[in-house]
C-alpha cells in the first residue's frame, strides 16, 4: 500500500526548500506569511539575528474589528496594508517575500499585492 504525505507536510517541505534560497537581512528583511484555517499572520523578520521586526495578524483587535471574516481574500488584502504601514513606520521599505510554501494565488497573492500598493518593495 502506498502511503501519501499530508498536505501540511508537503507545504513544510516546500517552505524549507524556499528558505534555502533566501533569508532576511538587516537591509532587506523577510516578509513571512502563514495562513491557518481560521486566521492569517504576517511577520517581517531579520534572520541574521533572528528578530521579528514587525508582526500583524487577523487576531489583533484593530484588524479583527475592520474585517468581516478572518480568512478570506478581503482579510488578506487588509492585512497586507496593515503590515506595510507598520513596516514603513519602522523605516523598512524593501523586503524579501516568503510565501511559506503556499501557492502564490488567492489570499497569498492578495496580501502581497496590498503590501506592494501600500509602499513595500519586493
Amino acid at each position: 500500500m502506498v502511503s501519501k504525505d499530508s498536505k501540511t507536510k508537503k507545504r513544510v517541505n516546500k517552505h524549507n526548500r524556499l528558505r534555502n534560497r533566501f533569508s532576511g537581512t538587516a537591509e532587506r528583511p523577510r516578509l513571512a506569511v502563514f495562513r491557518s484555517n481560521n486566521h492569517m499572520y504576517a511577520q517581517i523578520i531579520d534572520d541574521t539575528v533572528g528578530n521579528t521586526l514587525v508582526a500583524a495578524s487577523t487576531l489583533e483587535k484593530g484588524v479583527k474589528a475592520e474585517i468581516e471574516k478572518t480568512n478570506d481574500v478581503a482579510a488578506a488584502t487588509f492585512l497586507g496594508t496593515v503590515i506595510a504601514k507598520k513596516a514603513l513606520e519602522k523605516g523598512i521599505t524593501k523586503v524579501v517575500f516568503d510565501r511559506g510554501g503556499f501557492i502564490y494565488h488567492g489570499k497569498i497573492k492578495a496580501l502581497a499585492d496590498a503590501a506592494r500598493e501600500a509602499g513595500l518593495e519586493f
